[in-house]
């Protein structure tokens, strides 16, 4: 009953649903890619972000070259901010507003200078593109707290003088004219002494995994999906092949025997009211054979009017005229 799926349509049909469920799963197995990104930097988040603080000595590799491994680990520096190498970096949301950031050279006592991103600053009203204030660290030596981060891709758009695009260390040493850090730099979190006017402080990072597994699983339900619906359009096909081949063995065209076919034909002569009448009786008996289908009354009394006019060799009343009569 299921041979027609070895067609070149069914094939067909068959190949492309396996495409598109194979396009559900590749994007599923990306979202879940994405998932597992995102896992790992809450597992980062928690394990190193409350931890306790490193000293230079032992972070110095890290601000050389970024351990993604080492992300937000609490580093402790001791120096002097370079306020005349001060930087605003553009574009920089915080809570879904727009605004800034600013970033500072560090100069350790050891004479190595580290790039400090000292906190968010609004957008302006006074000036467009400006902060209306970029508030200046204190002076002097100064104990410092900062979390670790990675330096960010260059990005192809400028800066209007005193700011910078993004936090791309090379690019901002290049700028500086003198040799800093260039794997990493801090977000600040902590400083003694602390300055009369700070911008706001960073966040803790978000923990939240986000919808990537559900997504996932809905695309891995969709391939699913796919093959589901080609069986329930496979089924349906063969039920309807098989009703059609039940229908030609009770009563089709071109039936040799049986009721409906060519011997009543033969019984009830040849003239065209008799054949008319075979063809009627045998469409009669098609809708009451087709699986699933309830003669109706009017089915039901044609029947019993065909079988009284064929035994008793009567001539055969037209299915139209019985039922507008009154038949007890």
């Amino acid at each position: 009953m299921y041979r027609f799926l070895l067609t070149k349509r069914w094939l067909g049909y068959l190949a492309l649903t396996a495409f598109f469920a194979t396009v559900c799963v590749s994007l599923g197995m990306w979202q879940m890619e994405r998932r597992n990104e995102v896992v790992a930097n809450i597992t980062r988040i928690n394990s190193n972000y409350s931890a306790d603080p490193v000293e230079l000595s032992q972070a110095r590799p890290w601000l050389e070259s970024f351990d993604r491994n080492r992300e937000w680990t609490p580093i402790k520096l001791t120096g002097e901010y370079l306020t005349e190498d001060q930087r605003v970096v553009r574009n920089r949301p915080s809570n879904g507003q727009p605004g800034y950031e600013v970033v500072v050279p560090f100069r350790l006592t050891t004479g190595e200078i580290v790039i400090i991103d000292r906190g968010w600053l609004p957008i302006g009203e006074r000036e467009s593109g400006r902060p209306d204030v970029v508030p200046q660290p204190a002076s002097g030596q100064i104990t410092l707290l900062g979390r670790l981060r990675s330096s960010e891709p260059v990005l192809q758009r400028g800066a209007p003088e005193g700011q910078i695009a993004s936090i791309n260390l090379p690019a901002y040493e290049q700028e500086l004219g003198y040799p800093i850090f260039t794997g990493s730099y801090l977000q600040m979190a902590e400083e003694q002494p602390a300055a009369t006017q700070n911008p706001e402080p960073f966040a803790k990072p978000s923990v939240n995994e986000g919808a990537n597994l559900s997504y996932s699983m809905q695309w891995y339900a969709f391939g699913v999906l796919f093959f589901v619906g080609f069986g329930y359009i496979a089924r349906q096909q063969a039920r309807i092949n098989r009703e059609d081949a039940e229908l030609d063995i009770l009563g089709g065209p071109d039936s040799a025997a049986g009721p409906g076919g060519p011997d009543d034909d033969a019984d009830l002569g040849h003239s065209p009211a008799a054949r008319a009448a075979a063809a009627a009786r045998r469409t009669a008996q098609r809708r009451h054979h087709r699986p699933g289908s309830k003669p109706t009354s009017e089915d039901e009394e044609d029947a019993l009017l065909d079988a009284q006019g064929y035994t008793s060799g009567t001539s055969v009343v037209q299915p139209e005229r019985r039922r507008n009569s009154n038949v007890t």
